[in-house]
């Protein structure tokens, strides 16, 4: 029997431990669930006959070797800080390690050490990263096959909420971490287009949005984020002249969320005094220039250049933001009092569904012609623990988890899944489960 280690049980874990379940009899796989929270890891586990639960510490580096020393493979569903961490200890231990999350140059680092004990350190083998990896890199390895150049790629990736259950003027419900979304954008964003570098820094982000049509869903705002231009080297494409990786959000949200950018609320580097006696309309109005007739509508319209009558300020009103309704929390950042005041209102109802969608849109030259390839795909959740975001995140490395120990997959070091070997095994059972992209291609006119 294999042993596979899951260190960590959070909701972004259900369906990743719902497949483990399923394939563990035929595949005589154990699978031993850990988190901080012993009842979470119990309530995974459930009653199935290969899984067991445990209360584990990662701080804790005793229990964590003695666990890591079980297992055949370990999972890294813990937050992204403790990777490096684990990785360590299984490339000392001689165990392979899957995890959702981005590369890091300290996990980088021990890519030779891992090749020597023979295992895989696959990490970004989720959503996004991993399965925008590994969809770019089928259809860039078409092209090329075939003779193409590739002159464009943009991606753009959204955790959004299904339109059965879109019942609030921003379109949006928090689907995944909410602090990650208040903080979305934070830095630079970097990429190429036409050749040229760009860079947008964080207070313009959200004034520098794309407008894309994703066919049945109507129109979404794309934003650049990150740094897309280390994907250069990831993907083979150093000589592309555009390539942009971003979010999407839908139409509308980008204008009305760069109100909260420009206010300084989504600030998360310092603590806030007085936070115990105010009230919503006193937390904003903290951040507005002192006037003792206007009224904090009047300024935040004035100083931000909107009016009371704009679907912006329709949107400020339905979160709250004017209420003298005390703020949620007694401490905290501006970005962790705004996240509370969000929570209150865009967190999912028990009966809603939430939705992923992503779209690659490349452009290449082939025979003198130019061409233009858009692939798409939209999965929804069954409920609040199938969610789509889980199921995206987990199906795949779930698969990928099946394929190492198989031996289907025997690239070993520090990978993310952008190798023929590891992407086509779990792109085509994706495909059979449902995680389906469509394409579209048509010919440029010049």
């Amino acid at each position: 029997m294999q042993n596979i280690l899951l260190l960590g049980a959070g909701r972004s874990a259900t369906s990743l431990i719902n497949y483990l379940k399923k394939h563990a009899p035929e595949e005589n796989w154990h699978i031993r669930i850990g988190d901080f929270d012993i009842k979470l890891a119990e309530d995974k586990a459930g009653n199935h006959p290969n899984t067991s639960a445990i209360q584990f510490d990662i701080l804790n580096e005793i229990q964590t070797k003695d666990e890591i020393a079980k297992a055949d493979l370990v999972i890294s569903m813990l937050p992204a800080r403790f990777h490096p961490k684990v990785a360590t200890v299984c490339v000392d231990q001689g165990k392979h390690m899957v995890t959702a999350s981005y590369n890091s140059t300290d996990v980088d680092e021990l890519s030779d050490i891992a090749k020597s004990k023979n295992i895989i350190i696959l990490m970004e083998c989720g959503l996004d990263p991993g399965i925008d990896h590994m969809t770019a890199m089928e259809a860039m390895d078409k092209i090329r096959e075939k003779g193409g150049k590739l002159t464009s790629f943009k991606s753009y990736t959204g955790g959004l909420v299904a339109p059965e259950s879109d019942n609030n003027p921003w379109h949006y419900k928090f689907t995944w971490n909410p602090r990650n979304v208040v903080l979305a954008g934070q830095g630079t964003a970097q990429f190429i287009r036409n050749g040229r570098y760009k860079y947008i820094p964080y207070h313009k982000l959200f004034t520098r949005y794309e407008t894309i049509e994703v066919n049945g869903l109507g129109d979404f705002e794309g934003y650049p984020n990150r740094n897309s231009l280390a994907y250069r080297k990831v993907y083979g494409i150093e000589e592309i002249p555009t390539l942009i990786r971003g979010t999407f959000r839908k139409a509308g949200f980008c204008d009305a969320w760069n109100i909260f950018v420009q206010l300084g609320v989504t600030d998360d580097s310092y603590q806030m005094e007085g936070l115990d006696g105010m009230s919503k309309r006193d937390f904003f109005n903290a951040f507005l220039p002192y006037n003792k007739s206007a009224s904090i509508e009047d300024k935040l319209c004035k100083n931000l250049g909107f009016s009371r009558d704009s679907e912006i300020f329709k949107k400020l009103e339905w979160l709250g933001i004017f209420e003298d309704k005390k703020v949620p929390i007694n401490e905290g950042s501006p970005a962790q009092v705004m996240q509370a005041i969000m929570e209150e209102k865009m967190s999912l109802e028990p009966q809603d569904k939430d939705m992923i969608v992503m779209q690659h849109q490349f452009e290449y030259d082939l025979n003198g012609k130019k061409f233009r390839l858009d692939s798409s795909i939209v999965s929804k959740g069954d409920d609040q623990m199938e969610t789509a975001m889980s199921k995206t995140v987990g199906w795949p490395l779930g698969i990928a988890i099946k394929n190492v120990l198989n031996g289907n997959i025997k690239l070993r070091g520090v990978q993310i899944p952008i190798k023929k070997e590891i992407y086509q095994p779990i792109l085509q059972e994706l495909n059979s489960i449902g995680v389906q992209f469509k394409e579209n291609e048509i010919t440029i006119e010049d």
